[in-house]
């Protein structure tokens, strides 16, 4: 699949993602196909969806700050000390416990998603439904991945621990106080914002990772590195382009999701309950997936056909016969 045109766009691989969207999924419908396409776009997602909380911010008995006999920010601190010091002994081994299952689940997430996103990609480009051959044909592509992911989230960790501790060091005095001290706000703020820089840049390299980077994986060398390294060099002297890519994907990704939400509304909420089912909601938004994985891999295939999965062979052998491309 060509795109033409001798200059990158973002809009003109919209039509044809969609039209490749109906191609591998309606042409002809195929429940079975559906559900196993559906199942390594869930693999693919994982850790990328949370279910929504459906009310975090409604009101509570229908008291609001500040009413007569709520605790002061003071007394909760103190509430909240003097129950760590008089539990210590039980406390510090269940949250010790509960840590290393939290990151042990995350490592698996993470690990289950990073094969995912191959098996995926795989399923999209050569217009198939699998689950085994590839699991097997990238297990060094997303193992790769996956380290590289594992070493970025801790370097993550390291930079933010920082902007952490001086929040803590900004929040204290005031909670103490009871009182905003215009000293401690400005830390305060100055750390959020460099929380906020930094969560975008670590976003921003997520994405081009799962957009770019993990197609060149497929295509020619299962090292993330390596693979990082040749994106690096497309992206020098291309960062408008990109830039743009990154601001009209956020569009699209805003557009369908009022399309969701329109239809959760004129459901009465049914279709919403449904899309927020591990799995089932992946195979109900099956569409939107493999839209957005179309879109992605047509609008890096313009850049030259070295980087077209559609019409180049994926690196490791499969021993099946691409379909539809």
């Amino acid at each position: 699949m060509n795109l033409p045109g001798p200059t990158v766009s973002v809009a003109l691989p919209v039509s044809v993602a969609f039209e490749w969207m109906k191609r591998v999924l309606f042409q002809p419908f195929d429940l079975y196909r559906w559900l196993v396409i559906g199942f390594t776009a869930w693999l693919a997602s994982l850790g990328e969806w949370s279910g929504g909380s459906g009310g975090g911010g409604a009101s509570r008995g229908g008291r609001g700050a500040g009413t007569i006999g709520d605790p002061s920010p003071l007394e909760l601190w103190e509430g909240a000390r003097s129950y760590v010091f008089e539990n210590f002994v039980w406390l510090v081994p269940t949250a010790i416990l509960v840590l290393i299952v939290v990151v042990a689940l995350g490592l698996l997430i993470v690990w289950l998603s990073s094969r995912g996103r191959f098996m995926f990609l795989h399923n999209v480009a050569r217009n198939q439904a699998d689950i085994v051959a590839p699991w097997h044909a990238y297990r060094q592509h997303g193992n790769s991945l996956f380290l590289f992911r594992l070493v970025v989230a801790i370097a993550g960790f390291v930079i933010c621990l920082p902007f952490f501790v001086l929040l803590g060091l900004g929040s204290l005095p005031m909670i103490r106080s009871e009182s905003l001290i215009p000293g401690a706000v400005l830390v305060v703020l100055g750390a959020g914002l460099g929380l906020l820089l930094i969560a975008i840049a670590f976003a921003v390299i997520e994405k081009l990772t799962k957009d770019f980077v993990v197609p060149i994986m497929w295509l020619r060398q299962p090292s993330c590195l390596e693979a990082w390294k040749e994106f690096r060099a497309l992206l020098r002297p291309r960062l408008g382009d990109f830039a743009l890519y990154i601001l009209f994907h956020i569009l699209l990704t805003v557009g369908a999701g009022v399309l969701i939400l329109m239809v959760a509304i004129l459901t009465c909420c049914i279709a919403g309950c449904l899309f927020a089912l591990p799995y089932l909601g992946t195979v109900f938004l099956l569409p939107v997936f493999v839209f957005f994985r179309s879109y992605s891999l047509l609008y890096f295939a313009q850049y030259g056909p070295e980087y077209n999965v559609f019409l180049a062979q994926p690196a490791p052998s499969t021993s099946q016969t691409p379909a539809g491309t």
